[in-house]
C-alpha cells in the first residue's frame, strides 16, 4: 500500500464486540453480530438500511446458508437460525463432552461446509479444537489442544487453509485437500509475537494476501502469501475484531470493532469504538461461499 488508506465509519451499531464480518453477494448486504449482546446485523450501504435481531442466545460465528437463514455457531452447539422467524434448529454439539469451552469463529469452505473453532472460556487451558460441520450436519474433530481458535480463510486454489490461534499470536497454514476436507501438515505462516496486540478475526484478498485484525492494537495487518507484512491500516479504536471484503465489486474492506472492556474515558477517546469501518485498500477480496445444507 503506497499511502495510508482513509478509514470510514460505515455504520454504528454500538457493539460491545462486533465480530463475524459476512458480505453477502445476492443481497448487496453485510451481516456481522454483537457477540455480547447477542444481537445479528444486516447492513446494506446503498441506502444505509440497518436491521437487528436478537438470537435466542450468545454465539461465537455464522455462516449464511444456501436454504436461507444461517447456520450458528451458538453456546449450546451448531443450529440453524431464522433471524426473520427468531428460530433456531439444533443440529449437532461437537462440544457436548467438553462444558468448560465454547465456539469460537468459524467459515466456510467452498463445498459449502462449514469449519469453527472453540476456546476455553477461562482461557485457562489448550483444550480448544477445530471442527468440521459437514451439509448433511455431521461433523469431525480435525484439529485439537487449541488455546483460542479464531481467524480461517481458505487460500483462492483450496490448497492451503490458514487458521489463527490468538493465544499464541500466531496464523497457522495448514496443507487442505477441497475434495476430502482433510487439513494436514501445520506450519506458522505469521507471528505477531513481536508486535503490539492480538491477531483475531481475517480474510485473504484476490492476491492471496491475509487480512488480520489485530485486537489491542488499533490495526489491520496484511500479510503476504509468504507471511511478512504487507502493510498495515491504523485504525480509530483499539479493539478491531475481524474483517471481510463487500461491495459490489468486493473492494471494500469491512472492519468490525467492539468497546468490550474499554474505560470510560477510552471510550470517550475512541468516538468509533463498537463501529463498522470501511476501507478502501486499493484491492479486492474474495466471494464467501455459502453452508450447503
Amino acid at each position: 500500500m503506497a499511502q495510508m488508506p482513509e478509514v470510514a465509519l460505515a455504520v454504528h451499531a454500538h457493539d460491545v464486540l462486533g465480530e463475524c464480518p459476512v458480505w453477502c453477494p445476492r443481497e448487496q448486504a453485510l451481516y456481522w453480530g454483537d457477540l455480547f449482546r447477542p444481537a445479528l446485523h444486516r447492513f446494506e450501504p446503498a441506502s444505509g438500511a440497518l436491521q437487528t435481531w436478537l438470537p435466542p442466545e450468545k454465539f461465537g460465528s455464522f455462516a449464511l446458508r444456501e436454504q436461507g437463514g444461517m447456520i450458528l455457531a451458538a453456546r449450546s452447539g451448531i443450529g440453524f437460525y431464522d433471524p426473520r422467524a427468531g428460530t433456531l434448529e439444533r443440529v449437532c454439539e461437537p462440544e457436548a463432552d467438553r462444558p468448560g469451552n465454547l465456539l469460537n469463529d468459524g467459515k466456510c469452505d467452498r463445498r459449502g461446509r462449514f469449519w469453527v473453532g472453540s476456546m476455553d472460556k477461562r482461557l485457562q487451558e489448550r483444550s480448544g479444537a477445530l471442527y468440521r460441520v459437514e451439509p448433511d450436519g455431521s461433523w469431525q474433530r480435525m484439529e485439537q489442544w487449541l488455546w483460542l481458535a479464531n481467524g480461517l480463510a481458505f487460500r483462492a486454489d483450496d490448497r492451503v487453509l490458514y487458521h489463527t490461534d490468538s493465544t499464541d499470536r500466531c496464523v497457522y497454514a495448514y496443507a487442505f485437500d477441497l475434495e476430502r476436507g482433510t487439513i494436514r501438515n501445520r506450519r506458522e505462516h505469521a507471528s505477531a509475537r513481536e508486535f503490539p496486540g492480538v491477531p483475531d478475526g481475517m480474510t485473504i484478498d484476490e492476491e492471496g494476501c491475509l487480512w488480520s485484525a489485530q485486537w489491542g492494537a488499533s490495526r489491520v495487518v496484511r500479510y503476504a502469501p509468504d507471511g511478512r507484512v504487507a502493510g498495515t491500516v491504523a485504525l480509530p479504536t483499539a479493539r478491531p475484531t475481524s474483517c471481510m471484503f463487500g461491495g459490489p465489486r468486493l473492494d471494500v474492506l469491512y472492519v468490525t470493532t467492539g468497546f468490550f472492556r474499554l474505560s470510560e474515558a477510552e471510550r470517550a477517546a475512541q468516538p468509533w469504538a463498537g463501529g463498522l469501518l470501511a476501507i478502501d485498500v486499493g484491492v479486492r477480496g474474495l466471494p464467501e461461499p455459502r453452508f450447503a445444507g
